[in-house]
């Protein structure tokens, strides 16, 4: 299997997963950290978070995956919805929340 499927497999079979440097218990950089904590924030229990660090495939195959040059990603229900400063604003709308409500 090659990194563009191994990726979509991880995307389309669990509810949310977060693209991140680091662990949720333990992220490499502030940007993942914000990430995880508003996760967190929103009621999210189980995050599927991959740590990209880990896996230099991986780590460039997500930034082809979604066409998008950063990381942390994060992906809902199969879909992108985009790196930290997104989430955020996301969240300090309430539509993250939503969006995750959305999947329970």
């Amino acid at each position: 299997m090659d990194v563009q499927q191994i990726i979509h497999e991880q995307v389309t079979t669990h509810p949310v997963v977060l693209y991140m440097k680091g662990s949720p218990a333990m992220p490499r950089c502030g940007f993942s950290a914000t990430a995880v904590q508003i996760l967190q924030a929103c009621g999210v229990g189980e995050i599927f978070a991959v740590d990209v660090l880990s896996d230099e495939g991986i780590r460039q195959g997500i930034k082809e995956y979604a066409n998008w040059p950063t990381i942390p990603q994060l992906y809902v229900g199969g879909e992108f919805v985009g790196g930290s400063d997104i989430m955020r604003e996301m969240y300090q709308s309430g539509e993250l929340k939503q969006m995750l409500a959305a999947l329970a």
